[in-house]
C-alpha cells in the first residue's frame, strides 16, 4: 500500500514538473534576482552607475552596461532554454566575481562580517543551482 501511494505521489509530481509551463516558471524564478537587478540598473541607469562607482568599478557606465547585458542576457538564455549553458555560465561567473568585489566579508568587522559571509555562501549556492541548470540542459 505504501509503495502504491508513493508511486501515485511520484506520478502526480511528475505530471506537474513534466509540463512545459513548469520549466518556464522554474527558469523565471531561478533567474529572478538577476533579471530584476538588470532591469533596475537599466531603468535607473544613474543609480546603477553609482553602485558600480561605489564598488570601485570604473568607468561606471561601461560596467553598468556590462552587468545589465550579463544579468538580462544570461537570464533570457536560461528562460528561453537556448544556449542555456552559456547563460548559466555567465551568471555563475558574474555571481562568483561579486564575492570579492561586493561581499568581501574577510575585510569587515562584525556584525557585517558574518552577514556578508552568509551572503557569500548564498551566492555559492546560487552558483550550484546554475551549474545544475547547465548540467541538466546539456546535450
Amino acid at each position: 500500500m505504501a509503495i502504491s501511494q508513493a508511486s501515485s505521489f511520484d506520478s502526480a509530481i511528475g505530471a506537474i514538473t513534466g509540463r512545459t509551463w513548469f520549466g518556464y516558471l522554474a527558469r523565471i524564478v531561478l533567474t529572478f534576482g538577476f533579471w530584476a537587478s538588470g532591469l533596475a540598473k537599466l531603468i535607473g541607469f544613474q543609480a546603477g552607475m553609482a553602485e558600480m562607482a561605489y564598488f570601485g568599478l570604473e568607468p561606471a557606465a561601461a560596467f553598468n552596461i556590462a552587468v545589465i547585458i550579463t544579468q538580462i542576457g544570461g537570464s533570457a538564455l536560461i528562460i528561453m532554454n537556448r544556449w542555456t549553458w552559456l547563460g548559466a555560465g555567465a551568471l555563475a561567473v558574474f555571481t562568483l566575481l561579486t564575492i570579492p568585489i561586493a561581499h568581501n566579508f574577510w575585510t569587515m568587522e562584525e556584525p557585517f562580517k558574518t552577514m556578508e559571509f552568509h551572503v557569500a555562501m548564498e551566492h555559492i549556492t546560487v552558483i550550484g543551482g546554475l551549474m545544475v541548470v547547465a548540467w541538466k540542459t546539456s546535450p
